[in-house]
């Protein structure tokens, strides 16, 4: 397809209705979200009581706010998804709700979602979208001009980045322990309350049929959304999925969160249909956000750099050698989602250079209960923690202590094994994004068969 064809389809009219429907719901699960963190005494939890905070590479400096300052951020965060919500000062507040969510995201690693990640990108992308040019405050109270159609580029790219989630959900189960239904199998045993099939959990034809029609689900209902035959099956599937996925985990807003996204693989105008506020094709055409020349080529420029981010950042775990779902390494960012079941336990012997004394340090003491649940499977995590003694006992006048990781786990119901190496001190080994040789390779390969 030659460029000029590519930018015409780009650039080319589309109704409006979905993006503004599109706005509504996001701005209202969101809303839905902060209250769930004040609900659930979260932000205390999370954020404030803890004295250490688990960071992603590269982002040490984000640290929580004083005091109270962490409720008042979720207070403006429930105010900015209002105000999207109704469309009311809607560009400032996207901007503001994209800053303040990512923010949130990046306080503490141990908290990381693959929704949460999804919800910072879709809140960046909502930047850019005028989403507040229908059916808003904006149009009835500050006389915004009101549009009936939008460039269809504005409508892709949220496909795109709904699609991405649910395409490489997919391809990240084409591993060798999903292939044999672990740890699915597993965790089916643990549900066999579920009403109707729970009976049949325990049964291998039904395993099968989860496991393997989940990873099918995910890599085919985007193109099936996306052919005008199959689309409402498609969508009927998807709502049948997230319902099943909303009962058997504790997945908070993600299956509802997909559920409403996914309606943007409608038709443009199914809005306004549903409604019965539909407009005729010549209105619609005749009310066009038309974009200057000069402006399409930058904005083709941002949609290939943004799209190509998307399609390799999922992909570098190959770039690393063992199992990803051992080592943890490329593991975020990549929509690898429920792939893991991981049992492991660690402890930390500290030895002083100059007396000679060594002594265990349990995470209880200076962790909080879910971050010593969530660390020990996570080298990553364990490094961070172990520099975090290091300091501590450096503030006490303990010098050049060393700092080793007794760490064991079993992944997908395999035999326990060294996760770290025990001899090796933490404190030497810089945290980089090079692949890390002090983690001990994944022995069995495969998970035990049923």
């Amino acid at each position: 397809m030659k460029y000029q064809s590519i930018r015409e389809k780009l650039f080319a009219p589309v109704d409006i209705a979905s993006l503004a429907y599109f706005r509504i719901a996001f701005g209202a699960i969101m809303l839905w979200e902060v209250w769930r963190y004040f609900d659930h005494g979260w932000i205390a939890r999370y954020w404030i009581a803890p004295d250490f905070h688990f960071k992603y590479f590269g982002f040490g400096w984000v640290h929580p706010w004083p005091g109270i300052g962490m409720y008042i951020h979720f207070i403006v965060m429930g105010i900015l998804a209002v105000l999207m919500m109704v469309g009311l000062y809607y560009r400032l507040s996207a901007i503001l709700f994209f800053l303040g969510f990512t923010y949130v995201f990046l306080l503490d690693q141990m908290t990381y979602l693959n929704h949460f990640y999804l919800i910072s990108l879709i809140s960046f992308l909502m930047i850019f979208v005028p989403a507040h040019r229908a059916f808003s405050l904006d149009v009835k109270w500050r006389n915004i001009t009101s549009l009936q159609t939008a460039p269809a580029w504005m409508l892709w790219i949220l496909r795109f980045q709904i699609g991405a989630a649910y395409f490489f959900g997919g391809i990240a189960k084409l591993n060798r322990d999903w292939l044999r239904c672990e740890p699915f199998r597993t965790w089916l045993s643990w549900r066999t309350d579920f009403p109707l099939l729970g009976e049949f959990f325990t049964d291998e034809w039904m395993v099968y049929c989860m496991n393997y029609g989940g990873m099918l689900f995910d890599l085919l209902v985007v193109p099936f959304l996306l052919w005008k035959r199959t689309r409402i099956p498609a969508f009927l599937v998807a709502v049948l999925f997230h319902l099943m996925n909303a009962r058997m985990f504790s997945i908070g807003i993600f299956p509802w969160f997909m559920i409403a996204a996914t309606a943007i693989f409608f038709d443009p105008s199914w809005p306004r249909n549903f409604f019965g506020r539909s407009k005729g094709a010549k209105t619609l055409a005749d009310d066009s956000l038309i974009t200057p020349q000069r402006s399409q080529r930058w904005i083709i420029i941002g949609m290939i750099i943004y799209i190509s981010v998307q399609l390799l950042v999922p992909l570098r775990h190959f770039l690393y050698p063992g199992y990803v779902s051992w080592t943890e390494e490329g593991h975020r960012f990549a929509w690898h989602m429920k792939l893991r079941d991981k049992d492991a336990d660690v402890s930390f012997l500290l030895a002083n250079p100059k007396t000679g004394e060594q002594w265990y340090v349990h995470p209880h003491e200076y962790l909080s209960n879910r971050q010593v649940d969530e660390m020990p499977s996570r080298p990553d995590m364990i490094l961070q923690f172990a520099h975090y003694l290091e300091d501590i006992y450096q503030k006490k006048g303990i010098r050049d202590i060393s700092v080793k990781a007794r760490a064991r786990a079993s992944l997908n119901g395999r035999p326990e094994q060294w996760l770290l190496d025990p001899d090796i001190d933490l404190t030497q080994v810089n945290r980089t994004l090079a692949p890390a040789d002090w983690i001990v390779p994944l022995k069995v390969p495969y998970p035990p068969a049923p």
